[in-house]
């Protein structure tokens, strides 16, 4: 189930090529260089932080009753429910070993797993915020950013966090990455919440407009309800059938819904590449974390 899940496999044990993108993975090893380390010293944290965002998938896609995950049915719908919670608890173990095998001091090594550790539980504090948050009347565009900086943030700032710990970098240093990767993590969240909505199915790997189906107060729905659009779409979400998906995104669009995510999107960004700025980094890190924030925001899958 695990190998299935990481795209490795099929549901028969055939070799498959159907993984994730791997961006946490890559930030951490990002992360390390730029700190001034071998990037081959944190292949073991990579390895860990992309296992606890496997991990927060498998169990994710139970309580968001999401079908599909990377253009495949998701590990529930295939073993069912109990068993997927197995896997999941296996990856997370999975990723606390793997961590456990990086060669580094020993001092080093319970600083980058309580890292690890108070990001793994931060994110399920983000995870039961949106659970929370979908059975509310009302929730600000504060209290989601808040959200989304602990389901998301904290672990793109841990994918940093990890990369810089292992390359010896001192508190000051793995501040600086920790709120980069907040920052990172909260910009890839608007942006998938938008293709949430005008995402294309056979990019996302979703179908177009799932959140919608679910009622999940994700940004573009906070944005509407503070707009034109906001009527229309607080009767669609409290109707007893189905949200008409095509009349809320089309009020959505005649209110800017789309236009507002983005502005929100594009301070992201500048608040990234001015922390980016402010690490004064001396190599090419610095230029290829600008392209990531740039990649987080322009994404189309």
């Amino acid at each position: 189930m695990a190998r299935y899940h990481l795209g490795w496999e099929d549901e028969r044990g055939n070799p498959s090529d159907a993984g994730g993108k791997g961006l946490r993975a890559g930030l951490c090893l990002l992360a390390c260089e730029a700190a001034g380390g071998d990037w081959k010293i944190a292949m073991p944290a990579a390895a860990a932080v992309e296992l606890v965002h496997s991990f927060s998938l498998v169990h994710d896609d139970i309580q968001d009753r999401d079908r599909e995950r990377h253009h495949r049915p998701a590990v529930w719908t295939v073993w069912g429910e109990a068993q997927a919670i197995n896997a999941g608890d296996a990856l997370l173990a999975l990723a606390r070993l793997a961590l456990a095998g990086a060669s580094v001091p020993s001092k080093t090594l319970v600083r980058a797993g309580r890292c690890l550790d108070e990001a793994t539980l931060e994110m399920v504090e983000g995870q039961v915020l949106d659970l929370e948050f979908e059975n509310c009347d009302y929730v600000s565009v504060d209290e989601y950013l808040d959200m989304v900086g602990r389901k998301t943030g904290a672990l793109f700032a841990c994918s940093l966090s990890l990369g810089a710990i292992v390359a010896g970098a001192g508190d000051q240093r793995v501040g600086q990455f920790d709120r980069l990767g907040r920052r990172l993590g909260v910009a890839f969240q608007v942006r998938d919440d938008v293709l949430g909505i005008w995402g294309e199915a056979e990019k996302t790997g979703k179908p177009a407009g799932a959140d919608l189906q679910r009622r999940k107060k994700s940004l573009p729905v906070l944005v509407a309800l503070g707009g034109s659009a906001g009527e229309f779409v607080r009767e669609a979400y409290g109707a007893p059938e189905d949200v008409p998906v095509e009349l809320v995104v089309a009020a959505m669009e005649r209110g800017g819904v789309g236009d507002e995510c983005r502005r929100i999107g594009e301070g992201m960004r500048r608040e990234g590449l001015e922390l980016i700025a402010a690490m004064d980094l001396r190599n090419d890190a610095g230029r290829e974390l600008a392209e990531a924030v740039g990649f987080l925001l322009e994404r189309d899958y």
